[in-house]
């Protein structure tokens, strides 16, 4: 049970994150918490499914250049399934920095 709850919390965080990132960077834009809370679940969905597919090195956890290139495809792809979210690539390349900034500090597995 503690572990549904500690999900739900990063799921949260990630989502107010999503909605600092909309308002603070150009070229990225979420409407709502609701659709934020999505974008962070379909974020997680789209990692996981990558990072199964090509490997623990595309993980942003890795912090290397791969890791930061898949960020910025995972976070530019969400777009085409959260409704009221648009990105464009540089504002995709932006959002995965300033997340990655912020995975340093606050760290949520499962973005």
């Amino acid at each position: 049970m503690a572990g549904w709850i500690g999900a739900i919390i990063r799921f949260i965080v990630s989502a107010l994150v999503l909605l600092a990132v909309g308002f603070f960077i150009p070229g990225f834009e979420i409407v709502g918490f609701t659709n934020a809370l999505l974008g962070a679940i379909v974020i997680a969905v789209i990692g996981y499914i990558i990072e199964g597919l090509l490997g623990e090195k595309v993980s942003p956890q890795s912090r290397g250049l791969i890791g930061f290139i898949t960020s910025t495809i995972v976070i530019w792809l969400a777009q085409f399934i959260v409704p009221g979210m648009r990105v464009t690539l540089i504002g995709a390349l932006l959002a995965a920095l300033v997340i990655g900034i912020v995975d340093a500090f606050v760290p949520t597995e499962l973005r």
